[in-house]
């Protein structure tokens, strides 16, 4: 049997539930989230085997309007990752419908070319009779040549978008090793995963003004690891909501990440929280690095 094997890109706008797809697809949580938008800010990739086709799924960040650096640096990196693309998946929010957006990310898809698919997600929470007209809504703003309903919460629908993503990758030979599950660092791994609980156990702006660094990743002799991590913060009012009262927060802040990482790694954590005030950090060339982040032209 002939081998394939391709990348395919998820593009959308924010909270339109492209983590939870590229989670869905693979079986593993490769990819944070959160009910917030702008979760997801580096490109994750996952390595789907789906008969004799590997499928490198990319999960992209959301493409809004940049402000800072940092968001200049994710909209580039989800532009970066369809440009590489064999083909891209472009996720709509059913429930959102057609935002301006979502009209801007298809209208500059139709102008890339290339092979481009319609993901219709949250089905689940959509009156059945207002999918096919939002198909055909962005169906004439590019040249969609499939669509796609699921919801990837639900897994309603995944297992036809899993069977036609193998059939459609091109020939070729596996450029990863078949049982592998993505080329994400470890520590950058544990830091989104303590970012991910920042995100879900504080509010507003916080998790938006807060990055995470791993620092040390020791090997113990009795098999567990020691994780020394860095959360820094633009402002002195987000250091002391992080750490809350007595260090509350940011103890059950890294007790679930602790949990997540032992799951994942299957071995036990031993995670270390720092939190330091950096303003400005967003804008800083080396910190988005740290993130996996490439400085925009």
């Amino acid at each position: 049997m002939t081998s394939r094997c391709g990348f395919a890109a998820i593009l959308g706008a924010p909270n339109a539930g492209k983590s939870t797809l590229l989670n869905r697809l693979t079986g593993a949580k490769l990819s944070i989230v959160s009910p917030k938008a702008q979760t997801t800010r580096l490109r994750v990739l996952g390595v789907l085997m789906q008969g004799n086709s590997q499928v490198l799924l990319v999960d992209t960040p959301g493409i809004f309007r940049p402000r800072r650096r940092l968001d200049r640096a994710m909209v580039h990196a989800a532009w970066t990752g369809a440009a590489d693309a064999d083909l891209v998946l472009l996720l709509v929010d059913a429930r959102a419908g057609v935002t301006d957006p979502v009209a801007a990310i298809a209208a500059r898809l139709a102008q890339r070319g290339g092979v481009l698919w319609l993901v219709l997600n949250k089905i689940d929470l959509v009156s059945p009779p207002r999918l096919l007209p939002l198909a055909a809504a962005l169906g004439r703003l590019a040249p969609f040549a499939e669509t796609f309903m699921i919801s990837a919460a639900t897994a309603d629908g995944v297992n036809r978008l899993l069977e036609r993503l193998g059939e459609a990758m091109p020939e070729g030979p596996h450029l990863y090793p078949d049982d592998a599950l993505t080329d994400l660092p470890d520590r950058l791994l544990a830091a989104e995963l303590v970012r991910e609980q920042i995100f879900l156990q504080t509010h507003e702006e916080v998790p938006y003004g807060a990055t995470v660094e791993t620092e040390s990743w020791q090997e113990r002799p009795d098999g567990s690891l020691r994780i020394e991590a860095t959360v820094y913060v633009a402002r002195p009012g987000h250091k002391a909501i992080l750490i809350g009262e007595r260090g509350a927060r940011i103890r059950q802040i890294g007790a679930r990440a602790r949990a997540e990482l032992a799951q994942l790694l299957e071995r036990p954590v031993h995670l270390f929280l720092n939190v330091k005030e950096r303003a400005g950090w967003d804008e800083e060339i080396a910190r988005l690095r740290a993130l996996g982040l490439e400085d925009p032209p």
